[in-house]
C-alpha cells in the first residue's frame, strides 16, 4: 500500500514541534519566529506562540570589597594621577558605564549633580558625592587643554582627544594590578558592580539603585539582592551554635565560599 503524502497540516505540526525544541534546548530566540510571522509575514502561524523561553540562570556579580575599592585608588601614581583618580571614583560611586564615563562633557555638571547619557541615548541625572566633588575638583586644574572638536570633554587623553573606551579599561587594569588584585578578574565594568553592590549593601533600595544605574527594567537591578541573600546565608554559617546537633553532638560546619567578591 502506497504511502499518503504529508498534508500541510501535518507539516506545519511538525515544524511547530521542531521549533519548539530548538527554543527549549537554547539552540534558537523565540523572537525570530514572532518577527518572521508579525513584521515579513513569511511565516502564517508563529511556531513557537504560547512557549516559554528556558529561564537562564544569571550568575552574580563580580565586585570589589570596600577594602579593596580604597586599595585601588591608592594605586593611583604617575602624570595623569589626578585624571584617572577622578575616573576611578566616578565608577565606585556612580556605577556608571565605561561609555557613560567616556562621554561625560563638562556642561554636563551643574552644582552636585551630573548629567549622563545612558543606553539607548537616555539621560539620567547622578549625584555627586563629596569623594565626587573632591576628586573632580583636584582634576579639573590639572585637566590637558583639549583639542577643539573634544573642547568640552571631560577626561582628556595624552593626545588631547577625548579619553576612549579602551583607553579607560587599560587603565582600570592597570591600576587593579597595582593594587595587588587580580586583573583577570576585575574590570572597569566590575567597578559599576563594585559601586551598586556597595550602595545596595548599605541601604540603597532597589528603585533608587535602579535609577542611579540606568536600568530600564528592576529586573536587572535585582541581581544584586542575590548577593545579599549570600551575604545572610553566610551569617548564618558563621553562627557558632550552627554545628550544634539535637544530640548534642558537634559537627564542624562547612563555610560558604565568599561569592566573588
Amino acid at each position: 500500500m502506497a504511502q499518503s503524502r504529508p498534508t500541510q497540516q501535518n507539516s506545519n505540526h511538525q515544524l511547530r514541534i521542531e521549533c519548539q525544541l530548538a527554543c527549549t534546548q537554547g539552540l534558537c530566540d523565540t523572537r525570530i519566529f514572532r518577527y518572521l510571522t508579525d513584521k515579513q509575514h513569511v511565516l502564517e502561524v508563529n511556531p513557537v506562540s504560547g512557549l516559554e523561553a528556558p529561564t537562564v540562570r544569571k550568575s552574580l556579580p563580580t565586585y570589589l570589597t570596600t577594602d579593596d575599592s580604597v586599595r585601588l585608588l591608592e594605586s593611583v601614581t604617575g602624570p595623569y594621577a589626578e585624571r584617572d583618580y577622578c575616573i576611578l571614583t566616578f565608577f565606585l560611586n556612580c556605577g556608571m558605564r565605561v561609555s557613560e564615563l567616556v562621554g561625560l562633557n563638562l556642561t554636563d555638571f551643574k552644582d552636585d549633580t551630573v548629567r549622563v547619557l545612558g543606553k539607548g541615548g537616555k539621560q539620567r541625572t547622578v549625584f555627586l558625592n563629596d569623594a565626587c566633588l573632591a576628586a573632580l575638583e583636584q582634576y579639573l586644574p590639572k585637566r590637558l587643554e583639549p583639542n577643539e572638536q573634544d573642547a568640552d570633554a571631560l577626561f582628556v587623553s595624552k593626545k588631547r582627544n577625548r579619553i576612549n573606551v579602551q583607553t579607560v579599561k587599560w587603565l582600570v587594569k592597570k591600576y587593579i594590578g597595582q593594587a595587588g588584585l587580580d586583573p583577570k578578574k576585575y574590570s572597569a565594568h566590575k567597578l559599576r558592580h563594585t559601586a551598586a553592590t556597595l550602595m545596595y549593601q548599605n541601604g540603597v533600595d532597589i528603585r533608587t539603585l535602579q535609577s542611579i544605574l540606568g536600568h530600564s527594567s528592576v529586573d536587572t537591578t535585582m541581581i544584586y539582592t542575590h548577593i545579599e541573600n549570600e551575604n545572610m546565608r553566610e551569617a548564618a554559617a558563621r553562627n557558632p551554635l550552627a554545628e550544634i546537633r539535637p544530640n548534642g553532638e558537634r559537627v564542624p560546619v562547612k563555610q560558604p565560599k565568599n561569592s566573588d567578591k
